[in-house]
């Protein structure tokens, strides 16, 4: 039996863009995955699921394309929980050579699904890095990065970035331009994030821009003005200018806003981090719903959005330095 555990992320800056091959800066948190993998004597997959905004559920199959689960529950969501597993375990059979094998997983995740915290990236890292353990194969990080990432480029029909799993799998502030993934130093940031409870879809929020983006050419400029927000970011966070990097996550809230990815919930939390003083305030992931992050030192900010309508849960969340974490 191996258990492996991943962080979640916050973007400073970045999302959306980041797919037309704009830079991103991600930063993993530590609130984490943890995915425990044991060995079976059948070709059998049994997954358990705790934790996961889905009040949990096991499920035992075939885990063959086209031979899902069969379970009393809703195909959507069933794909959603189980497709990034599928991935994952394939990924493990193709690494290891042994395409036969079977698993018994166990996920148990403080990351709430769809609110742009990076919780499938960081339970297919998690996965990946134990089931392949599980055979006695143990992954470098950049591997283990780029084997999730295929994950999520099958899941999502072609649409991901390597953002998500190569701050999952490396931990820390990181770039992300294309394919080109690197750490970056970053000072003690105080991040407090904000949760409205819901989740966007994100393949439908990532085809929106992308209409508006073919339609429209201020959009894509409004596009490539995040990347440049990014690259001025970048130096901000060189400098541990934390004054900067709020002014600049403002920015970049309001042009994710304008590409039409953010919500009314999204930006009440925004401005009431701002009215409390908070340096800067944005909503992180693909939007629609879900959560915000802010910087903000002083207590302020959190007890704000804990009295602010349509604001579910707030808490502080520290940077994560370590990404997967190798548990047994």
């Amino acid at each position: 039996m191996t258990l492996s555990s991943a962080p979640g992320k916050v973007y400073l800056f970045g999302e959306h863009a980041v797919v037309y091959g704009e830079p991103a800066v991600p930063c993993a948190i530590e609130r984490r995955a943890r995915v425990e993998v044991q060995r079976r004597d059948d070709e059998k997959l049994r997954v358990h699921a705790e934790d996961l905004s889905l009040n949990g559920f096991t499920v035992e199959y075939d885990g063959t394309p086209g031979n899902g689960p069969d379970v009393d529950v809703s195909e959507s969501l069933i794909s959603a929980a189980m497709g990034y597993v599928d991935e994952a375990i394939a990924q493990v059979r193709d690494v290891t050579g042994e395409d036969d094998v079977g698993f018994d997983v166990t996920i148990e995740s403080d990351i709430p699904l769809g609110a742009g915290l990076g919780s499938s990236a960081a339970v297919v890292v998690a996965a990946i890095d134990a089931a392949a353990r599980e055979l006695g194969v143990t992954l470098e990080p950049d591997d283990l990065a780029e084997r999730a990432y295929q994950t999520e480029y099958q899941v999502q029909d072609g649409q991901a970035s390597r953002a998500d799993t190569f701050c999952s799998a490396t931990g820390g502030a990181v770039r992300v331009e294309g394919d080109d993934c690197r750490s970056l130093e970053a000072p003690d940031l105080p991040i407090v994030i904000g949760f409205d409870g819901g989740a966007g879809d994100t393949g439908q929020l990532v085809a929106g821009v992308r209409d508006l983006r073919e339609e429209y050419d201020f959009a894509a400029d409004t596009v490539e003005a995040i990347g440049d927000i990014v690259r001025n970011g970048e130096q901000a966070l060189a400098d541990g200018d934390i004054a900067e990097l709020g002014r600049l996550m403002d920015f970049n809230h309001g042009l994710l806003s304008a590409l039409g990815v953010s919500s009314r919930s999204l930006d009440t939390m925004v401005w009431a981090a701002r009215d409390a003083g908070a340096h800067g305030a944005k909503l992180t992931g693909a939007g629609g719903g879900g959560c915000i992050v802010a910087l903000d030192p002083t207590p302020e900010t959190e007890t704000a959005l804990s009295f602010t309508p349509g604001c579910e849960d707030t808490f502080r969340a520290e940077l994560a330095e370590d990404g997967v974490k190798r548990l047994e």
